[in-house]
């Protein structure tokens, strides 16, 4: 089996988690911006979500 590359993400309710799929899809000319609907685990609903920079210590 292949690995799967992990994605975190921060909801737009503020919850961070990882997701397995966090593909940046280009529509047309213009990307349709770095956020996508993903079911966040906390709250158990679609919501926005964005990338996390991870801070490198």
């Amino acid at each position: 089996m292949g690995s799967v590359e992990r994605t975190v993400v921060r909801c737009a309710e503020g919850h961070v988690f990882s997701t397995a799929s966090f593909p940046l899809q280009q529509l047309g000319a213009g990307r349709i911006g770095p956020g996508r609907l993903v079911r966040c685990p906390r709250c158990a609903r679609l919501r926005h979500a964005v990338p996390v920079e991870l801070e490198r210590r």
